[in-house]
């Protein structure tokens, strides 16, 4: 019997293929790095054919390594949610770059339907705030600036990192590939209706993308299609965003239930049930799983600049060699010395949402030296974090304890200082990839492994529990400083 998971993990800095047993043992992995084109301030773009080019290549590793493809029992998808591919539905090419999530060339379009009073309509159906962050703006910016795409009429297509990946696995299959995305993608486009879970047509039409190009909305566990790409028929049967998949992996299953993933953004989600959420406090509301044509949702908080903020000091400023050493760096002075960093390289994200911000570094003076830096910049992944904890509170559902993951939380300095500032539970599973472990539960679920997401939670594993030890006049001060430098990039 085929019990062996394939699981596709899409990132914005690598590509990943992963093998998982029933147990959620990992049983292999293949990565390769993706390159970051940046053409411009605030624009970031991926070429589509290096993505897939390089997914192909991990999944061919793992497939030989597991035996061959008689011994997997299905492939699961997970993805960057946001960034957006154009594609040809004749060639299978690319048209046009891949837009990532990051990139905030779309901004001027999201002011000008604020401007229209667009936000709050544009809330009510998608859970969503008017932010070049999702990919419906992307979309409207790309078919406006890049006429091949006008061009290409009816054999454009429009798809999230998943939706191509399926494309690209099924290509050949009834004469061409299958476009289809779930729901956990589709709820980030700010083209889904969060209640309905379909396409909106005004959605549509206000963000000018052409409805004929954009994919099917599918579950996130079932049969998509099978791959004939690796020596042998294989079925892809989950799917679903990198965050929505690691608030799976981290078996938040009940309202309530929180985990936030630190890796090249910071984002948390809790678990809100089968009724959309709606905040007041500039959170978002997203779908967390589609299984059987019925979907729970999330409230979630988003951070763009989180390990990318490490990648920056290290290849950027050059303080450091790589990001394993900043643990010690921190531990090397007692205090931060008056350093705050606010990490806005890409904008500012939930509660904020404002695209225009800029970066800072605070309080230095002649006694401040690279450590405090490099300290300030892991202090700002529990200083933002607050912010988030505050909103969510706002919104009633403040956290008990949070379940962290991703690649930040390998650092035993950063869980601890969750734990100390946030003044709760931080809970760290030993397999910390739980991202691909969601994608692997959704296959097993998808292809028959598991009932239902409840046996499949089997595959998590141990925890670590780290304890808040911080005193509440430490903890205090530290809130004030933060609070201080992230008003003087709000205001600027």
């Amino acid at each position: 019997m085929r019990e062996t998971l394939l699981v596709l993990d899409e990132g914005t800095t690598s590509t990943r293929a992963m093998l998982f047993a029933p147990d959620g043992t990992c049983l292999g992995s293949e990565q390769k790095p993706l390159t970051q084109h940046y053409p411009g301030p605030g624009l970031v773009e991926h070429d589509a054919a290096e993505i897939w080019t390089k997914t192909a290549q991990c999944a061919t590793a793992m497939v030989k390594a597991a035996g061959g493809p008689d011994a997997i029992a299905a492939i699961g998808i997970t993805n960057q949610r946001e960034t957006v591919v154009f594609w040809d539905r004749d060639t299978g090419e690319p048209l046009a770059p891949a837009i990532v999530w990051q990139d905030r060339r779309s901004a001027v379009i999201c002011r000008e339907l604020k401007e229209r009073g667009e936000e709050p309509g544009v809330q009510a159906r998608t859970g969503l705030l008017l932010d070049p962050y999702f990919s419906g703006t992307k979309i409207g910016w790309a078919m406006e600036h890049w006429p091949q795409l006008r061009e290409a009429g009816s054999r454009l297509a429009i798809g999230t990192v998943e939706s191509w990946l399926v494309w690209k696995l099924t290509a050949g299959e009834r004469g061409g590939g299958l476009h289809v995305t779930d729901a956990t993608n589709a709820s980030r486009t700010m083209l889904m209706e969060l209640g309905s879970g379909g396409w909106s047509d005004g959605l549509v039409a206000l963000l000018a993308a052409p409805r004929h190009a954009l994919p099917e909305i599918v579950d996130c566990a079932g049969r998509f299609g099978t791959t004939g790409l690796f020596g042998g028929s294989i079925p892809i049967c989950g799917m679903a965003g990198d965050q929505q998949a690691a608030t799976i992996g981290q078996a938040c299953l009940s309202p309530g239930e929180t985990k936030a993933t630190y890796g090249t953004g910071a984002f948390v989600l809790t678990n809100a049930g089968a009724v959309p959420p709606a905040s007041k406090n500039r959170l978002l509301a997203t779908a967390l799983w589609q299984i059987g044509g019925r979907r729970t949702y999330a409230l979630e908080g988003s951070v763009f600049v989180a390990g990318s903020l490490i990648q920056w000091l290290r290849d950027s400023l050059k303080l450091i060699g790589t990001a394993a050493e900043t643990e010690a760096i921190a531990r090397s002075v007692a205090d931060n010395g008056g350093v705050y960093l606010v990490p806005a390289l890409s904008g500012l994200g939930a509660p904020w949402w404002q695209p225009e911000a800029r970066a800072a570094i605070s309080g230095l003076s002649f006694s401040a030296g690279r450590a405090h830096v490099v300290r300030a910049a892991l202090e700002a992944q529990a200083h933002q974090s607050h912010d988030l904890k505050a909103a969510f509170a706002a919104d009633g559902a403040d956290w008990a304890r949070l379940r962290i993951d991703g690649g930040m939380v390998n650092n035993d300095w950063i869980a601890q200082d969750l734990a100390d500032i946030l003044n709760i539970p931080v809970d760290r599973p030993a397999f910390a990839e739980t991202t691909a472990l969601g994608a692997a539960m959704l296959a097993g679920i998808g292809c028959g492994l598991f009932a239902d997401l409840g046996e499949a939670a089997g595959m998590r594993g141990k925890v670590e529990t780290f304890e808040p030890a911080m005193g509440a006049e430490a903890r205090r001060i530290r809130l004030a400083g933060w609070q201080d430098a992230v008003a003087n990039v709000v205001r600027g």
